[in-house]
């Protein structure tokens, strides 16, 4: 179930109950001729709801920007910078605690070695002050290496594999 589908009092609720709250995060990026700008926020949605459908897990709101280091210079890139997006996640899990959430996975759909590094520093800052928050980072890629022990060599952004996980997820 997706968090913002839910009332207040539902969520509430289900806060009381030790969930598992995951947090997808995108970038809003190139990704060659074919494949939409959207492409690090459609494959996580697709693969999280199905999560959350199997474990009882609640995905929420996806944050659709990241930072964007290689892709910058393409037209419909929009990238923020390592401290605004550290900064905003970490005002994100703050929030989740506050409501009474005290594990989390971050889970983006883009890889970039900065983008990465922002995400599991604002996930440490929150567990270093002692919140309860036991968070996980984990990107696309790590869910893929889980899943299949391999990552595919030479197939990486916009390859043959993303562009498969787009075309399932969104086969129009």
């Amino acid at each position: 179930m997706r968090v913002a589908d839910m009332t207040s009092e539902e969520f509430a609720t289900v806060a009381r109950t030790d969930p598992i709250v995951i947090v997808p995060v995108g970038a809003l990026e190139e990704h060659g001729p074919h494949l939409p700008l959207g492409a690090d926020m459609i494959q996580p949605l697709h693969v999280l709801d199905e999560v959350a459908r199997r474990t009882g897990a609640f995905v929420a709101p996806s944050i659709p920007y990241g930072v964007c280091t290689t892709t910058r210079p393409y037209p419909g890139t929009v990238s923020v910078s390592v401290d605004s997006l550290k900064a905003f996640v970490r005002d994100v899990l703050d929030d989740f605690v506050r409501n009474g959430v005290r594990r989390v996975m971050v889970v983006s759909g883009h890889a970039g070695r900065e983008h990465m590094m922002a995400l599991r520093a604002a996930a440490q800052e929150v567990v270093d002050r002692k919140t309860g928050l036991k968070a996980t980072v984990l990107s696309d890629y790590d869910l893929i290496y889980a899943s299949q022990g391999i990552l595919p060599e030479g197939d990486g952004h916009a390859g043959a594999g993303e562009t498969s996980r787009i075309l399932i997820a969104n086969p129009d």
